[in-house]
């Protein structure tokens, strides 16, 4: 049978696909993390690179629809890449005075390797589209990846660190059920739009995850430690993570379709073309490839807290200045490589600072569950924008002079995008004020003094010093 490459059926089906990914994705970092604190960070990415490699030629030679969807979301292994990575960075920095500086410099180094490759993507794809077959194009993800697959085994050596334990299979469970029941759902809003058995459904996973909280407490060893989530360097990480993925994974499509809406149909938009439109994206881009080069130094000079509150306060000002300022390319430009740097410093600095802030046993869960809900934050935006770019679509026609019936989403659909994004990144921002002043540093101690436990008298030594108390203290 000939391969399945039908560019109509494809883009027919895409949200099928990439629905599917999406799903997989969120389902499989947090067993993939705790596998890693357990096994070992390095073995389990090499797994994941193994099986990301089987999909990705998988998906080149698919014979029908449903094996390409698959080897599509078998894909999503990749996205544990960059937790794992991170995970073993800091596993073999710990031992060094500056560690948590070293995180974040090797945090920063993948971000910007992963931004630079999506654009180096970008740019050869169509080249290589028209010198290749669909299927040899399609074949180029998967040689790379094998050339990381090698790149790991040869040259990144196992940092020995083992957290120990067991699966907690129930843990595991449960937390699958729940995200399946909220990604499901909120999959269906974007088809049917806000229905009964939506709610129905995320309603469901909500509660899963209250009966998953309960369950984790009670176990010997859970698949995520609840004692290390209420950490107070900790959870305003997480809590940070799913509020971004609502800008930084749902905000790409509308922009891109904003873009080409036609001015003079519908009164706004920039009327390009998806050529010209990509270079808007490639901005975008760039500017994430630069903030997260530039995020680690900042860091440095300032301290990690500061840069996460100022990583969301670009983010908020870039997407908020898109409501007034939209009007030209010039200006949507310069928003979105205003929120591009702090999206940028965010996509590498969030992993970096959960593993400062986790115990060592439970850096790679800790890292994944930025990853995870960053994931679910994206569903939440695509679901909640796919409902405010439908809203007033058929308003639209005419506006302008256009006269006849346009498909073009609203301007103020655009608009609550826009308004949405910037708004949860100010909220993001204000929950890192929550974080300690010296969290995510090297120095254990820091955090102790902040907490007070160093206000305590020491404890009487054995024989008499010459250094003076307060020198001690």
């Amino acid at each position: 049978m000939a391969p399945f490459h039908s560019a109509f059926r494809i883009t027919l089906f895409s949200r099928d696909y990439e629905a599917a990914q999406l799903l997989l994705s969120s389902i499989v970092v947090p067993v993939l993390a705790r596998l890693g604190d357990m096994l070992g960070h390095r073995r389990v990415l090499i797994g994941s690179l193994v099986v990301t490699m089987i999909a990705s030629f998988a998906l080149a030679v698919a014979p029908t629809f449903p094996l390409f969807t698959a080897a599509w979301a078998l894909q999503g292994f990749y996205v544990v890449w960059l937790p794992l990575n991170v995970a073993i960075i800091f596993a073999r920095a710990r031992q060094q005075p500056n560690s948590a500086a070293l995180t974040r410099k090797g945090a920063g180094t993948i971000v910007v390797a992963l931004q630079a490759g999506a654009i180096i993507g970008a740019l050869a794809g169509g080249q290589l589209g028209s010198m290749l077959p669909l299927w040899a194009t399609l074949c180029v993800p998967a040689v790379l990846v094998s050339i990381a697959l090698i790149v790991v085994l040869l040259k990144v050596p196992d940092p020995g660190v083992r957290g120990g334990g067991t699966i907690d299979s129930t843990g595991a469970s449960i937390l699958t059920i729940a995200l399946l029941a909220i990604m499901g759902g909120l999959s269906l809003v974007r088809v049917d739009g806000i229905t009964l058995w939506v709610v129905g459904m995320v309603a469901l996973g909500v509660v899963l995850l209250g009966v998953f909280v309960k369950v984790e407490q009670r176990t010997e060893h859970p698949l995520v430690d609840m004692e290390m989530m209420r950490s107070p360097a900790l959870w305003p990480v997480i809590v940070t993570a799913a509020l971004f993925g609502v800008s930084v994974l749902g905000a790409q499509g509308p922009l891109s379709t904003f873009a080409r809406t036609n001015p003079a149909e519908v009164g706004y938009g920039l009327g390009l073309t998806s050529a010209t439109a990509s270079y808007l994206i490639g901005a975008y881009v760039f500017s994430l490839l630069v903030g997260a080069g530039v995020f680690s130094r900042v860091s440095t000079l300032t301290t990690p807290r500061i840069v996460l509150i100022g990583a969301t306060a670009l983010v908020a000002l870039g997407y908020l200045s898109l409501i007034p300022f939209h009007d030209g390319v010039a200006q949507v430009v310069t928003c979105m490589v205003i929120a591009g740097l702090g999206s940028g410093a965010l996509v590498a600095a969030l992993p970096a600072a959960a593993a400062a802030a986790a115990p060592a046993q439970h850096t790679g869960v800790a890292t994944g569950l930025t990853n995870t809900t960053k994931t679910i934050g994206g569903a939440f935006a695509s679901s909640a924008f796919a409902i405010a770019l439908a809203t007033g679509v058929a308003g639209a026609a005419g506006v302008g002079g256009g006269g006849g019936e346009s498909t073009a989403a609203s301007l103020s659909g655009y608009i609550t995008v826009w308004a949405i994004c910037g708004g949860t990144a100010v909220v993001a921002m204000f929950f890192l004020f929550a974080v300690p002043k010296v969290a995510f540093t090297s120095s254990a101690d820091a955090l102790v003094a902040e907490a007070g436990v160093l206000d305590q008298p020491p404890s009487p030594a054995p024989e008499p010093s010459p250094v003076s108390g307060e020198e001690r203290a």
